[in-house]
């Protein structure tokens, strides 16, 4: 199952300046929780933002940049060859960037969105969903507390 996850601002914005604009320590944690021990595919910039390699996952780099490496991590220069490496079996995430969010909607199963309800200046964004192809499975809403500074809801789609 071939499964984006991203959290989004009300206009869209994914981050600025290859950052997020927000810290929502919870929404860190259940995409550590839904991530863990699978493979996760992403692009050159989103994975040069972590400060290491995140643990307990197998890590697939898309860039266009020949000879690149990642120690500990498959690097490949386009989605289609991304997607073959995982077996059929396993689930892969598609963790972004802008990019390969766009380049993977057409491939994707399940979408799990973090909403942040605000609107932030960004230079990413997330795809416009066709919200006619996919059907609202599950909705979880936390309001702001003194670990969060933006209301957000969890939301799953399956593609319908």
């Amino acid at each position: 199952m071939i499964i984006m996850i991203a959290a989004v601002a009300e206009n869209f914005a994914l981050g600025k300046n290859n950052e997020l604009v927000w810290h929502l320590p919870d929404d860190f944690k259940r995409f550590k929780q839904l991530t863990t021990n699978h493979y996760i595919i992403m692009g050159r910039k989103t994975f040069e933002s972590f400060p290491k390699p995140l643990p307990n996952r197998i890590h697939i780099i898309i860039t266009r940049q020949k000879d690149y490496t990642a120690e500990g991590c498959f690097v490949v220069d386009n989605l289609l060859d991304a997607l073959a490496m995982v077996p059929n079996d396993e689930n892969a995430f598609i963790i972004g960037g802008g990019e390969i969010y766009n380049l993977a909607m057409p491939y994707t199963d399940v979408i799990e969105l973090t909403k942040v309800h605000a609107n932030f200046e960004a230079d990413t964004f997330f795809p416009k969903i066709d919200f006619s192809a996919w059907q609202l499975v599950a909705e979880e809403y936390h309001p702001k507390d003194e670990k969060h500074l933006f209301d957000f809801t969890y939301e799953t789609y399956r593609r319908v």
